[in-house]
């Protein structure tokens, strides 16, 4: 019988990935966690909330037997390593004594908790129903009288209630404060609420898109991974200008499809820099639109784990990345 089956259980879902395995042919089951034998004797693979099994450790040890049962590997999807805020450390050392999970995929691959015999980078992406084009074109764009905004940031601002958007939160108000003495227009908005519609418009009318901090990320320590809007703004041809990340230069050429700052000061220079060299900046949206949807939307990442499955299935753990022996805690 033809495996043409995912089971993908997030509580809260994952439309993006689901859409992403039915859009390269397979069935999605969602929050099936007492799978019948009947659906796993044609089900390639079951992926896992990373969250949701830490939560409920026992459940996942059920799942595994029962999935093991029908020969599919468990696949545990993580997005907020390495600190994985909200979770208390007792919850994390169980999780990782019991080692429920066949494969541990992660955002991002610098030293962190290891909970499966082997880890697989899988980063965010792009959802490419909501983020493209949306009829206009890279040409059009190249226009300078197509922008209204020299500068935007669109996401979560609210520092008081998201404490690990705090930092976010003052940065913004510093570098308000710097745009407005140089005159340069810009807008920076809590993205709660805002339509789709008006994220895309607000990101293709920016000159600049910037991208400063991550839930992922603790303090003085960010994390190496990428926010899905470092894919999201170039999927719409929108210029990107990120903190940097340590993955920013995995997952595009970084002298050719990305730019990036350190902190206030050299942000506030990189966008001096990159507004009075608009031409260069379309260069770079344009190579990094192109790489985001040959590489880095959600299809690829749903094929990126139907093959990690496949090969752990078939006892070929090549190209499947093994943890360290000593890990970090």
């Amino acid at each position: 019988m033809p495996r043409d089956s995912v089971i993908l259980n997030f509580r809260k879902g994952f439309p993006a990935l689901k859409e992403a395995f039915e859009h390269i042919g397979y069935g999605v089951v969602e929050n099936d966690w007492a799978p019948a034998a009947d659906l796993l004797a044609h089900t390639e693979s079951c992926v896992v909330n990373l969250y949701d099994a830490i939560r409920n450790p026992w459940a996942a040890v059920g799942l595994k037997r029962r999935l093991h049962r029908g020969g599919v590997p468990l696949i545990g999807l993580g997005r907020d390593a390495p600190w994985h805020m909200g979770i208390r450390w007792r919850r994390l050392a169980l999780f990782r004594l019991l080692r429920p999970l066949d494969i541990y995929a992660s955002h991002t691959m610098q030293p962190t908790w290891n909970f499966a015999p082997v880890k697989l980078y899988s980063p965010n992406a792009v959802w490419v129903r909501n983020f493209n084009l949306h009829g206009h074109s890279l040409e059009e764009m190249r226009n300078p009288g197509f922008y209204e905004y020299d500068v935007s940031f669109l996401g979560n601002l609210d520092g008081q209630r998201y404490k690990e958007h705090a930092k976010r939160e003052y940065f913004f108000k510093m570098l308000a404060d710097r745009l407005k003495k140089l005159g340069i227009h810009y807008r920076f908005e809590q993205g709660t609420g805002v339509a789709m519609p008006e994220q895309v418009r607000l990101i293709q009318r920016s000159r600049i898109n910037l991208n400063y901090g991550a839930a992922a990320d603790h303090g003085a320590c960010p994390s190496w991974g990428l926010p899905e809007r470092c894919y999201g703004v170039p999927g719409c041809g929108g210029f990107l200008l990120s903190d940097e990340r340590k993955h920013g230069s995995d997952d595009f050429d970084s002298a050719s499809e990305w730019a990036g700052f350190t902190g206030l000061d050299d942000c506030v220079e990189k966008i001096q820099y990159w507004l009075a060299h608009f031409a260069d900046s379309r260069r770079i949206a344009e190579a990094a639109h192109a790489r985001v949807m040959r590489e880095h939307t959600y299809a690829q990442r749903a094929r990126t784990l139907i093959a990690a499955a496949k090969r752990f299935r078939a006892g070929d753990e090549a190209g499947l990345v093994k943890p360290a022996d000593r890990e970090s805690r």
